[in-house]
């Protein structure tokens, strides 16, 4: 049984028949998905695709591409849906600077206001960090310790060694698959393997040997199998460790 840990199915352009990959994935051996909310006018399609399918649940947050519109405000509408009992966690939220879609300084007060929001209701928090590494694991260590994920992990061994500091999770996506992702595989296997989930991140990233087209969830079943070859185990060995893994982060509720 493989877990699905980041994806976007809910995105109605990418995957206008959801119905159709969920059973495409579950024939591959996805039996748990998990959907992501970007903002608030993603997160009622997220929960709406989880409450459709028992196989799926969600994830909601403010991505930090989209907080240029970000207003404290909304953290009330996001309180509630973190109550939902479809929603494991909240997410994705974090720091992206590859991209100028918002202010930093934006980006860091919604990263911030969430991870009060966080522990407050004593939620797990889902983690985008795209060339910010540093500026996030920064705020993370002066936040303090709490359940974290780092979702489609691709920060060098220091930054690794750093968030293994803090107790988190990490997860790996079609990239491990890589020929040249050499470093990338190093550093997961110095990584815990507790600590480690699968996800696809589908429509984007999609594992070899469908690099360059679109991801689908039925495609976690690569990414499970070329990190199987990266830690040294075989593919059923590696499914039922990210698996347990998955449950013990999202607290037993993907079941």
């Amino acid at each position: 049984m493989l877990i699905d840990t980041h994806c976007h199915l809910h995105d109605p352009e990418a995957f206008p028949d959801p119905a159709a990959e969920i059973e495409a994935a579950r024939a591959a051996g996805v039996e748990r998905i998990v959907v992501v909310g970007v903002n608030p006018e993603d997160w009622p399609r997220a929960i709406a695709l989880a409450e459709a399918h028992e196989e799926v649940f969600a994830i909601v947050g403010w991505h930090p591409n989209y907080t240029a519109d970000y207003e404290a405000s909304s953290l009330d509408l996001l309180q509630s849906l973190l109550r939902h009992p479809r929603v494991l966690a909240l997410g994705e939220i974090g720091l992206d600077y590859h991209w100028d879609y918002a202010p930093r300084d934006v980006q860091h007060r919604a990263l911030w206001d969430q991870l009060e929001l966080a522990r407050s209701l004593k939620v797990p928090v889902v983690f985008h960090a795209r060339e910010a590494y540093r500026d996030l694991l920064d705020v993370l260590e002066r936040f303090g310790a709490h359940e974290y994920l780092f979702h489609c992990f691709a920060g060098n061994r220091e930054e690794a060694e750093r968030a293994v500091r803090l107790d988190a999770y990490f997860g790996v996506d079609g990239p491990i698959s890589y020929k040249k992702a050499d470093e990338l595989r190093e550093v997961f296997r110095m990584l815990p393997k507790d600590r480690i989930v699968v996800e696809t991140d589908s429509p984007y990233m999609s594992p070899v040997p469908h690099r360059g087209k679109p991801n689908r969830p039925a495609y976690v079943s690569l990414v499970n199998e070329a990190l199987a070859g990266a830690l040294g185990m075989t593919a059923e060995e590696c499914g039922r460790l990210t698996s347990d893994n998955a449950r013990r982060f999202f607290g037993g509720r993907l079941f």
